[in-house]
C-alpha cells in the first residue's frame, strides 16, 4: 500500500508544539502589574520583563522555525 508523503513527520509536530509552548512561557514571563495614572508600578522595568521574557520568546520562535525547516526522514 503507497503511504502518502507529508512535509512534516510527527518528530515535527512535536517540535513545533513545544516551540509554541516555549512562546506562551515568555509572553507570561511579560505579564504582571501595570501603571496607572495615580500609580507607578516600577516592576514594568523588571529583569524578568525586559531581558529574559523577550530571550525565552525568541528562542521559541528559532525552536519552531527549526521544526519547520527540518527534513523528515524518509522511509522507501
Amino acid at each position: 500500500m503507497d503511504k502518502k508523503k507529508f512535509a512534516f513527520d510527527k518528530t515535527n509536530f512535536i517540535l513545533l508544539a513545544v516551540g509554541m509552548a516555549i512562546i506562551i512561557i515568555g509572553f507570561l514571563l511579560m505579564t504582571g502589574p501595570g501603571s496607572t495614572e495615580g500609580y507607578f508600578e516600577p516592576d514594568i522595568f523588571s529583569v524578568r520583563r525586559i531581558k529574559v521574557a523577550p530571550l525565552v520568546c525568541l528562542f521559541g520562535f528559532v525552536f519552531m522555525i527549526y521544526g519547520i525547516l527540518r527534513k523528515p526522514k524518509m522511509k522507501e
